[in-house]
């Protein structure tokens, strides 16, 4: 169930803050002069109908309410739902009883009683007494756009820490829920939504909750405690991280394979990565560094889930550099580009060094990616175009990935090598990139490029 709300003020079309802040943030990581022929903004599923560019500004393409809910569907199939039938309604302003109104919910109850679904999904988040007073109505389980993305993280998460990071953020959304539903939430449950806390036959008292509340920030606060003690130990060495960023479903686990040959889950399906996985590269300078997957972000990602979810997206906030993944074939990048920002934001990573990443140019037409990739040879230029699946642009993105790190950062020197010191020549040649080699009177005279770790090491025999 999709629905669009066309709300106007005295100044023509208003937005959301939320949305406001999404476009906000994506103009902030256009170089100036970019996007200025973008289409207008048009409206989307939440509610809301978009500002125009303002002439300076480039509008940011969002959401309109069948493409809200063609995402709400394919949200559905990752829960393992079988759609069967789709509603979308345009109102001039939301029923605050039952967001849609009665007359529309008896049409929906008969809809649905034609087709004997059992679950209605609703592309809004609904508060406790809207889907109480929506299920009497149409007398079936109704769960709104936030339970359905905690039923996905439930069903997906397969470490400990993932499955207390998701049961956290299950319980704070239980919480201010729990008036009026005390018989149905103390059941055991089945199907989407009811995954995790349900499945432990999970009481209902507040008091309950919060006891278990706590004990789930507790185990998870043992988990940051030894997540920073694994993260200290490697910042004791000069090696950096580089972190995955990007909206669900734009090849992030695709790309991460690439480059380090890793076997993390790479599936169609929305947020396929929940547990995070750190990979070693080694970068064309043979410089080494980590490099980190993290799970995907979407439009109004629960608040719950980013708290739930900090000690995983640590990784992000002392990354040294964050590669943002894009899809390159879609309309919408620019404002899921946007919705990664407001993420970033409330990470407070937002001014880490960035890397555009344009992935899936195997999917646009051969002269249009052809033609942005010859714009982003530019010496300059932060963003690269790629094709994971295909292994397209790859060298191009570790040279610039190299050239933006800032840690054990690469000199070139003239070495000159007693041949004896076999140790030190092997150590050169597995971690520096050698121009010229000379032997002379027994001894070997090198010109290398090395990171300065290495450089260190053989500072004995520089010459000049």
């Amino acid at each position: 169930m999709g629905i669009e709300v066309r709300t106007r003020g005295r100044s023509g079309a208003r937005v959301t803050a939320q949305a406001q802040a999404a476009r906000e943030a994506a103009l902030l990581q256009q170089p100036a002069g970019e996007g200025q022929t973008a289409p207008p903004a048009i409206g989307h599923s939440s509610g809301h109908v978009a500002g125009k560019s303002n002439g300076r500004k480039p509008a940011i393409p969002e959401f309109d309410a069948e493409e809200s809910l063609a995402e709400l569907r394919t949200l559905a199939g990752s829960a393992g739902a079988n759609v069967v039938g789709e509603i979308l309604q345009r109102r001039d302003r939301p029923d605050p009883a039952t967001l849609i109104g009665a007359g529309k919910l008896e049409e929906i109850a008969g809809a649905a009683a034609s087709v004997n679904a059992d679950l209605l999904l609703f592309d809004h988040d609904l508060t406790a007494s809207q889907q109480r007073n929506i299920e009497k109505i149409v007398k079936r389980r109704v769960i709104d756009r936030t339970q359905l993305i905690l039923d996905i993280f439930a069903r997906h998460a397969r470490t400990r820490e993932g499955q207390l990071q998701v049961e956290l953020a299950q319980l704070q959304y239980m919480l201010p829920r729990l008036a009026g539903r005390g018989v149905e939430m103390s059941q055991l449950g089945g199907g989407i939504g009811t995954r995790g806390p349900g499945e432990t036959q999970l009481e209902t008292d507040r008091r309950k909750i919060y006891r278990r509340v706590r004990h789930v920030e507790q185990q998870l606060e043992n988990v940051r405690r030894i997540r920073a003690q694994q993260r200290q130990r490697r910042e004791s060495a000069p090696v950096a991280t580089v972190a995955l960023v990007g909206y669900t479903n734009a090849g992030k686990s695709t790309l991460f394979n690439a480059l380090t040959r890793a076997a993390v889950l790479a599936s169609p399906r929305m947020f396929a990565t929940l547990d995070p996985t750190i990979r070693a590269v080694v970068l064309p300078s043979k410089r080494k560094i980590l490099m980190s997957d993290t799970v995907g972000f979407i439009r109004h990602l629960p608040h719950t889930l980013v708290s739930a979810f900090r000690a995983t997206l640590e990784e992000v906030q002392r990354a040294s550099l964050i590669v943002h993944v894009s899809d390159a074939s879609s309309r919408l990048s620019a404002e899921q580009d946007a919705q990664v920002e407001i993420v970033l934001k409330e990470l407070e990573a937002e001014k880490k060094p960035r890397l555009r990443v344009m992935n899936k140019v195997d999917l646009l037409d051969e002269e249009v990616a052809q033609s942005l990739m010859n714009d982003a040879l530019r010496e300059d230029s932060n963003t690269v175009y790629v094709s994971a699946a295909e292994g397209i642009g790859l060298d191009r993105l570790l040279a610039r990935i190299d050239a933006m790190i800032e840690e054990d950062r690469v000199s070139r020197v003239h070495l000159r090598v007693p041949q004896k010191e076999g140790k030190a020549l092997a150590m050169l040649e597995a971690k520096a990139r050698i121009y010229s080699r000379e032997y002379k009177d027994g001894a070997v005279e090198l010109e290398v490029e090395a990171p300065e770790s290495v450089v260190r090491r053989v500072r004995e025999w520089v010459v000049g």
